[in-house]
């Protein structure tokens, strides 16, 4: 999951005397978000993408609701079409994508390709909005590119990764462009709302798909507790716990989660379910988190 979640400047409250706080919530958070992954590798196989996605943003969306009603005068009606809008691309369908993946490949695949959504944000600001991305990020694309295509040349248990690999790069690349969504149509809005209005949005229109697609065998307890789990501690305490912290230290700072989930996932796939961290894992990770790194690092100040 993600790092992944839209951001928009928001106002920073100077905390000091909580600053201890911020490196337990960005490490809990993290371990946090690693674990959606492996619930997304236990319950897809059961539910399958579409059910699964539906049920994920339906209990999301109900834990952020508190949010949605506090906020609700703020969100106009003119305002739903795009909220509904940045539900399909920035939760519905790559949500979709991640699932579809996670059937087909290790833990690893996911998490490393959804930290391509940082440096997504930037080519699609870039690409239509004009804004300039700079050598460094363009390094930084490359290097993470190169990343991608490491990782889609690797095989689990004989079989080749490259099509979740390609499917994790688009619902990265979507995250990016319900980023930019975001923060040119919601700038100054409650973001745990309008959060909760893009998750409720995107499981209204998801629900008929899953009803269709719902799995005709009897789903069990473990796929169950993955799926319950995913939508209620993933998506709908962590989305919480991530504006919290962008509220309180910034959306730049809060972003170094990004580098964090892929570790946390792999850790969590290796303990619990047995899956290996690969040489090619390890070499495409590095340069995909490399490639974020450089493209996040502050510019060095210009020599006066």
């Amino acid at each position: 999951m993600s790092a992944s979640v839209p951001t928009h400047p928001q106002a920073v409250t100077p905390t000091f005397n909580r600053a201890w706080l911020t490196p337990l919530e960005l490490g809990g958070l993290a371990a946090i978000w690693g674990t959606s992954f492996l619930f997304l590798r236990i319950a897809a196989p059961a539910f399958g993408p579409i059910p699964l996605v539906a049920l994920r943003l339906v209990l999301g969306a109900a834990v952020l609701m508190p949010f949605l009603w506090r906020a609700r005068s703020a969100l106009r009606p003119a305002l739903w079409p795009r909220l509904a809008l940045v539900g399909v691309v920035n939760a519905a369908v790559p949500f979709t994508l991640f699932a579809w993946a996670a059937r087909q490949a290790p833990v690893g695949v996911g998490a490393i390709t959804n930290s391509m959504a940082v440096l997504f944000t930037a080519l699609v600001a870039f690409l239509f909005y004009g804004e300039r991305i700079g050598g460094r990020r363009a390094v930084a694309l490359f290097v993470g590119f190169a990343g991608v295509v490491v990782l889609a040349s690797g095989k689990a248990a004989g079989t080749s990764v490259a099509w979740a690999a390609a499917a994790g790069t688009t619902g990265a690349f979507l995250y990016g462009i319900g980023s930019n969504l975001v923060r040119r149509h919601f700038t100054g809005l409650p973001a745990a709302a309008v959060a909760a209005a893009t998750l409720a949005c995107g499981a209204v229109l998801l629900l008929p798909f899953a009803v269709v697609t719902w799995p005709t065998e009897p789903i069990g307890m473990r796929p169950w507790l993955a799926a319950t789990a995913l939508g209620v501690i993933c998506t709908g305490f962590g989305y919480a716990v991530f504006y919290r912290l962008i509220q309180r230290i910034g959306a730049p700072r809060a972003a170094v989660v990004t580098y964090l989930v892929p570790l946390f996932a792999l850790t969590w796939a290796w303990l619990l379910l047995g899956e290996p961290v690969t040489p090619t894992m390890l070499a495409a990770g590095t340069l995909i988190l490399g490639s974020v790194a450089l493209g996040q690092a502050p510019a060095a100040p210009k020599a006066k």
